[in-house]
């Protein structure tokens, strides 16, 4: 009898053994279920919510401009860029340019990201003064502000689309394959293409034709060309105040204060802009065609990057799925916005690799993708970019 019931009980589990194997199994099916769901999920597809439902998510106070608080960060700024080009004058040690460099070319780009502010009047609700402070801070680093605003404002009520897009658009096959050699390596060869911005304000990219110097220019309508005209007024007196400057103090000094500083500014913007429009590791970003395009598919295409100490010199612009959603939002309220919209925005949202002090490995991220992303097909509504094993 005792043997018989000891193999009872062998053959019979307890019935709280039993639930715990259920909830195993629960877990187990969930576990896959929830794989399966990040294995199946399509960032090309139209998302389960609506813009005003992100927009109802962000703090009311958010959407206020302070153009004190906005002004405040421009004299910060400014006074940071005299203070370091003065001490680099006073001192003119070899060993210092290079860190001055770095830094005021830095600085230029801090500069120009409160001027893009200013296009997009999140600097305050002033059109004046965002217009005034624009021209001063653009033209300094030898922006036209007007021709620039206006291009810039095509890119983000066209963002996405793969022909209506003006910054760092994909190129499809065909405009891809007629292009030779040599220009596809240097597009798509470090550092060629983060030098590539002051080109793009004289002729734009490839596919596209005009000028943001030329009023006449297809970028603008006729009520847009007196704009135009200023801005370009406004950046022939800077160019004219270097070449003074070239007298006064000698080409190589002011190659060393201004110039050099200048091509940092240029591959900061080029770098930063390329990364918020170009994927993370698995380079699965959608562009559109057609009616499969729409203001909030393509905005949810833009990546948020972390660029450590750089993220407040720079004023948080790494900050960008919410800036290219809501232009309208100041800079200093980017990240509560962001965190608020995260819970509506889900895995539509990539939540961005956290840096160290400096972000360096940013540089692997643009070298993997300048090997990687060089055109899209020629055909479809959602596509992807694709690589020329050739290149």
């Amino acid at each position: 009898m005792a043997v018989q019931r000891v193999k009872m009980l062998n053959g019979r589990k307890s019935s709280s053994t039993l639930v715990k194997e259920h909830n195993n199994v629960d877990d187990n099916n969930n576990n896959n279920n929830n794989v399966n769901e990040i294995k199946e999920f399509n960032p090309g597809s139209p998302p389960p919510f609506k813009i005003a439902d992100i927009r109802n998510a962000i703090p009311k106070h958010c959407w206020v401009k302070n153009p004190w608080k906005s002004i405040s960060y421009v004299v910060k700024d400014i006074v940071v860029v005299f203070t370091l080009a003065t001490c680099a004058s006073f001192f003119n040690i070899w060993f210092l340019w290079p860190l001055y460099w770095v830094s005021q070319g830095t600085m230029f780009w801090a500069l120009f990201v409160l001027g893009h502010d200013c296009g997009h009047g999140s600097f305050s609700n002033n059109p004046k003064l965002n217009s005034v402070v624009g021209h001063l801070l653009h033209s300094f680093i030898l922006v036209p502000y007007n021709g620039w605003r206006i291009s810039h404002r095509t890119h983000h009520q066209n963002h996405g689309h793969v022909e209506n897009d003006e910054s760092w658009h994909p190129l499809s096959e065909k405009m891809y394959n007629s292009l030779d050699t040599m220009t596809k390596k240097l597009r798509f060869t470090f550092p060629f293409p983060l030098l590539a911005y002051p080109i793009y304000l004289w002729r734009r990219s490839p596919g596209k034709a005009g000028s943001h110097f030329n009023s006449e220019s297809d970028l603008f309508t006729p009520n847009e060309k007196h704009d135009v005209m200023i801005s370009t007024l406004c950046w022939s007196a800077m160019a004219a105040l270097l070449v003074s400057l070239c007298f006064v103090m000698g080409p190589v000094h002011l190659l060393k204060l201004y110039g050099i500083p200048y091509v940092i500014f240029v591959m900061w913007l080029d770098m930063v802009t390329y990364l918020h429009h170009h994927g993370p590791d698995d380079h699965k970003l959608p562009w559109y065609r057609g009616e499969e395009w729409s203001y909030l598919r393509g905005g949810l295409t833009t990546i948020d990057r972390d660029y450590g100490w750089i993220n407040n010199i720079h004023h948080d612009i790494g900050t960008h799925v919410i800036h290219h959603l809501f232009p309208q939002i100041p800079h200093y309220y980017l990240i509560e916005a962001t965190e608020a919209a995260k819970p509506v925005l889900g895995k539509y949202y990539r939540e961005p690799k956290k840096s160290g002090p400096i972000p360096l490995y940013l540089i692997n991220v643009l070298l993997n993708s300048f090997k990687k992303d060089h055109y899209v097909s020629d055909t479809g509504d959602v596509v992807y970019y694709q690589t020329d094993p050739k290149l």
